[in-house]
């Protein structure tokens, strides 16, 4: 190790990965929400406002959540053809300034949105809806570089909607460049897809997409299992894309919760969904997780705990026993909270029993919830499930099991000067730059033999470009001695360090 400038520094003996559970909940564990901007279910809540006003929504659901040690938000970039980030791959989404085309007076509403939820220690998930087009059959009001203008041969009406064609050849090429173009110009922490793949059926309507099936179906492929060699195709080209530029970007999807009944197959679930994932909506989830495409799995397991068609239990444990190579979460439908006919859902510990259930499973990894604005409008009591009982304490988000395999690596240098109470640090060497995070533990002995507590965790502070970060006066409080260790860009936790702060150092930074 390089000297270090006026610090003291104990490597602890611990490794990294190893963790024992001193708090009600896990270390690690995914805890996020999905935040939707269609149809402005969640923000903004008027796309007419100011954008210092729509800012103003987004920081209130943040801290909402941060309040509650969440780690996660997944939120609504692309919603039906549309951008809420400037390209020339979409529009501007009408759920973003109210006219569809109509550029925000910021210049880029996704890089703030991105920083301000790293600031809050929060991991930013891009939610993208790849194949629907349109919200409804009105073409009028679709600006000129809408997709549906511009190549009307890629898009096909059903229902009250327009999709892409997941058949053609130049449907998927576009796609992938849109989540490409994300990964390359935002610092996201994972693209993610939800459950609308190929539309979910309609009583009595065709989804009319013969012809591509003639020109493009191998020789004795059935209209069923081409269809789901579309979206698979899909999904391995998203993977590669992101790996290839970023392979610390993870790609996550939130299927339909049922993958199959078991009366149609004996490998399914003990249920009796009326549409399922594989055989109506032509998703396979088992098999991008077999073949590593995904970095995690969120099935919408949006029912009660022992919903007799689809019981929550029967499907959690069943998602538990066949996940592979893909860390997997549980989506709860915060939504149907005392506001579903199921009267189940009028029990104020029905979520709690879901995420402790999920817990206990052994596969299941964490929890997301569907969406921002149920559990921010619940009653008191359903929130303290959240604040006194499932989260006391903050957690960190699982690292994909596809990221590398090499471990985060301590800095062997790391400087700090006290100014008004507050510590900047400054780390290096220049692979410096592979840290995202820093985390500040109280250290309540010296020579602890465990790696550091959550329950000791005082702040998770972004790095920044520089290789800084500061620990403010009000979170230090006089503080001597702390632990400090950081996450890479996979999630991964280096070794603490215990470090003995000279207060008598104290001298304005800037000198």
């Amino acid at each position: 190790m390089r000297p270090t400038i006026g610090l003291l520094l104990v490597f602890l003996v611990a490794s990294c990965g190893v963790f024992r559970n001193t708090s009600p909940a896990p270390k690690r564990e995914f805890r996020g929400v999905w935040i939707a901007t269609v149809a402005n279910i969640d923000w903004p809540k008027d796309p007419n406002a100011p954008w210092e006003t729509q800012q103003e929504e987004f920081i209130r659901i943040l801290d909402f959540y941060k309040n509650l040690n969440f780690n996660a938000v997944i939120v609504q970039v692309r919603t039906a053809g549309d951008a809420f980030y400037p390209t020339d791959l979409a529009p501007w989404s009408r759920y973003l300034t109210g006219k569809e085309g109509k550029a925000p007076t910021t210049t880029d509403p996704l890089e703030w949105m991105v920083k301000t939820s790293h600031e809050k220690g929060m991991e930013f998930h891009a939610w993208l809806n790849p194949y629907r087009a349109t919200m409804s059959l009105d073409t009028v009001s679709l600006a000129e570089e809408h997709d549906l203008k511009k190549h009307p041969e890629w898009m096909l009406p059903y229902g009250n909607k327009y999709y892409y064609n997941p058949g053609l050849p130049e449907v998927q090429e576009k796609l992938t460049a849109i989540m490409e173009e994300i990964v390359l110009n935002y610092p996201v922490d994972a693209i993610h897809f939800d459950d609308y793949f190929y539309p979910y059926k309609i009583s009595g309507e065709k989804f009319n997409d013969s012809t591509a099936f003639r020109e493009y179906a191998r020789p004795g492929q059935s209209i069923d299992d081409w269809r789901r060699s579309n979206v698979d195709s899909l999904v391995k080209k998203i993977h590669v894309a992101i790996k290839k530029h970023k392979p610390w970007v993870q790609f996550g999807i939130s299927p339909f919760g049922v993958w199959k009944n078991k009366d149609t197959d004996p490998r399914g679930s003990d249920t009796k969904a009326g549409q399922t994932t594989y055989e109506d909506l032509y998703a396979d989830p088992l098999l991008w997780m077999e073949q590593g495409w995904i970095d995690y799995l969120i099935p919408q397991v949006y029912w009660s705990m022992d919903y007799e068609p689809a019981s929550h239990r029967k499907i959690v444990s069943w998602w538990s026993e066949n996940k592979s190579t893909a860390n997997l979460y549980i989506g709860n439908g915060a939504y149907k909270v005392k506001n579903n006919p199921d009267k189940a859902w009028d029990q104020k510990d029905e979520l709690r029993q879901q995420v402790e259930f999920a817990r206990n499973s052994g596969g299941i990894q964490g929890n997301a919830y569907f969406s921002a604005k149920s559990l921010m409008n619940a009653e008191k009591e359903v929130v303290n499930t959240f604040e006194k009982g499932l989260y006391p304490l903050p957690a960190l988000t699982p690292v994909s099991p596809l990221s590398s395999s090499f471990p985060a690596v301590t800095p062997d240098l790391l400087e700090y000067s006290i100014s008004g109470g507050s510590v900047d640090f400054t780390i290096s060497p220049a692979e410096a730059a592979n840290w995202d995070y820093a985390l500040v533990y109280k250290a309540r002995k010296k020579n602890a033999k465990l790696p550091a507590d959550p329950k000791n965790l005082l702040a998770k502070i972004r790095i920044n470009e520089d290789n800084r970060f500061q620990l403010t006066g009000d979170l230090i409080r006089n503080r001597k001695k702390i632990f400090v260790s950081f996450l890479d860009r996979y999630g991964k936790e280096s070794h603490p360090i215990f470090l003995h702060l000279d207060q008598s150092r104290q001298h304005d930074s800037k000198r």
